[in-house]
Parts: C-alpha cells; structure tokens; sequence
C-alpha cells in the first residue's frame, strides 16, 4: 500500500525541484513508495504523483489485480488493453487530472522509448528524477539498517560455509547454482542480483557474467552475491584461492585487503564519498596498482542494490548519519587473475559500522 509519509517527503523534493509530476516506473523506487513490484517488460506501467497530492496509478489490465491488491483501494488504477494500447489511459489521465503544461520528472523505471510515444499525447516537459528518488531514500532508518544487517548475515552465512563445497572440475555455473540455493534455504527471500562466479583468468573481469569455465587447481575465483531480505539487500565479495596462493597473489591480496580497511576506517560522517574512494584508492596507487584499479570503490545499497550514494572521485556528497555503501577495492590484471574484498557499510553517529562479519583472511580451497 502507498506509504503517507514517504510520499509526503517526496511531495517535498518535488517541490524544491519545481516539479509538477513524478512518474515512477517499476524499480525499487515504487516498491520503497509502495510496496509493489511489478515485473518490468514492455508494458507500460507507473505511478504518477502530483505536486497538489493527488495520485494514480496506470497499469495494463493483464496486471490490475496484482496492482490493486498491493497499491489499496484508496489509490485510482486506470487500465489499458493490450489492443488499444497505453496511450489511451495516458489521454484520460490528462483529462481527470489536468496532465498538460506539466514538468513531469521520471525515475530510471521509465523506458525512453514510452516517453517519447507520451510526448505524442502530452504537452509536457520531462526532466531526469533519479537523483530526487535517490536522495528520498538515501537515509536509512533504524528498521531498515536492521533489514540490511540480517541481509548481510545470509550473506555472511553463505561465503563462509560455500568455500566447503569448491573443487577443482566443478564449473562455475555448479557454484552459481550452490550459491544461490544456500542464500535461499539461510533465510534470504528472493536474491539481490545475479550471482558472480568468475574463476581463473575471468576473475579479472569485474562484472564477468558467464559460467561455463571449469575450476583448476592455482585458480583465483571471485564470489560476489547477495540477497533480499525485508527489501532490502546484501551484497558481498570474496576471493577464494584453489590451492596454495603464488608469493603474487599473496602480496595482491594484502593489498586490497589493506585498501579495504583504509577505506572502511575512512567512512565516518562529514566526510566526502570521494574521500572514502582517495583512501583505499591510494593503498592499490602506492602499491605500484593504479592501473589495475579502474572502478568506483563503492555504492550504495538499500532497497536497490545500486544506488546512491556512490563512492568515487567526484563526488561531494557528505557522508550522514544512516547512508549504507559497499567499500570494494579490487585489483584486476587483465588475462592473469583478479581480486576483491567487499563488505556493506553504515554510516554511524560514531563513525561506521561494519555489516559483513564474514572472515577476510585469505581463504585458500
């Protein structure tokens, strides 16, 4: 159901933005405002919020009772038939709810493809809203960093005891799969993001995304996964070593290690998130690694497993009380081998708190 209070902290922002509209497409932005997360494809679907209050929510009929049963009665739903297309529900809307002339900010849930077919219908202004629904949710409660610790512990739970099962000749979709069944059975809902198995040479691809390779003994392998619980998510990586670490790679890993905790002793408030990037940063950089380091140390993680704020050169944004941030360091050497140590941060009132308790001594198979 639409939650009064954060939509009314929303109303807010709108404001100082000089926005007429908010137009909220499926993402972690509607769930957070309304506990609805409906699947994303190419039909259209968005709650629209009004500067004066008002709001209503667009949906193809195919999904009306899903949206009912999870917005309430008190929000109006109009519905659009696949044959007529949702044109027609956006041409009613302007008419019951004076639509034209309007600044209307959309989130990252909103395809470009449907804004421009609005446009044909709509005399409006669209303008880009996802730093407003980042900020309304930048800030974490006691209750949600409670939802982020218990995330964190299935997390934890789960790259502590998978390291048991890792042999030479499994592939790295065995892991995946073992993986991402312990996050289910150690109490995690649904998983945060699709799970990074990256062995060997692939492991010095940050964002590697295939799984057919074979594990080797000597191999690096990287883990980075995470899951849902309550909304709000876990992310976490790990290096895992098959067999007995080169004098290289042990040298690497205390390094990253090393950037690591400089970065997290960095975190407290009043700082810059680019201060947080500079301090881990700089141990891989005077360690003779710069190059091998080309990613932002962090991100922030809450109902969405990427969002602000991010942890990177850059950027300003003062660090408060409540803001949660992985801190990742990671050096990767291209055709060799990479390595990543990443733990979930909260912003403290004394300075940072650690989510993830999982071991971050080497871990050797």
């Amino acid at each position: 159901m639409l939650l009064k209070e954060k939509l009314q902290k929303a109303i807010k922002m709108m404001e100082q933005e000089g926005l007429d509209v908010l137009c909220i497409g499926p993402s972690p932005d509607l769930e957070y405002l309304t506990g609805l997360n409906p699947l994303s494809d190419e039909r259209f679907k968005a709650l629209f919020l009004l500067k004066n209050g008002l709001y209503f929510y667009i949906s193809p009929e195919i999904c009306v009772e899903e949206s009912k049963e999870a917005l309430g009665d008190e929000v109006p739903v109009i519905s659009w038939g696949d044959s007529e297309g949702f044109l027609k529900a956006i041409e009613k809307a302007k008419e019951e709810f004076g639509l034209n002339n309007a600044k209307v900010g959309v989130n990252g849930g909103i395809r470009a493809v449907d804004v421009i077919d609005i446009s044909r219908v709509l005399n409006v202004i669209f303008l880009n809203a996802t730093r407003l629904m980042e900020e309304l949710r930048i800030i974490k409660t006691k209750d949600e960093v409670e939802k982020l610790k218990k995330a964190a512990a299935v997390a934890d739970e789960v790259a502590e005891k998978v390291a048991g099962f890792i042999k030479p000749g499994m592939t790295e979709k065995d892991i995946k799969e073992m993986v991402e069944k312990m996050l289910l059975e150690f109490g995690g809902e649904e998983l945060a993001f699709e799970t990074i198995v990256a062995s060997g040479p692939n492991s010095s691809k940050p964002h590697y995304n295939e799984y057919s390779r074979r594990i080797q003994e000597k191999d690096v392998i990287i883990l980075d996964f995470g899951c849902r619980v309550g909304g709000f998510c876990s992310d976490i990586s790990r290096t895992y070593f098959v067999g007995e670490p080169t004098e290289e790679q042990r040298k690497i890993y205390d390094i990253v290690l090393k950037a690591n905790k400089k970065g997290e002793e960095a975190v407290r408030e009043g700082v810059t998130a680019e201060e947080v990037d500079r301090a881990a940063r700089n141990v891989i950089k005077e360690a003779g690694y710069g190059e091998f380091f080309f990613n932002r140390v962090g991100h922030g993680i809450g109902f969405g497993v990427h969002e602000a704020p991010y942890i990177m050169e850059g950027n300003k944004t003062v660090l408060k009380s409540g803001m949660a941030f992985s801190v990742e360091p990671g050096i990767y050497i291209p055709g060799k081998f990479g390595m990543r140590v990443e733990d979930i941060v909260v912003v403290t009132e004394k300075g940072c708190e650690v989510l993830n308790k999982a071991t971050k001594d080497m871990i050797i198979i």
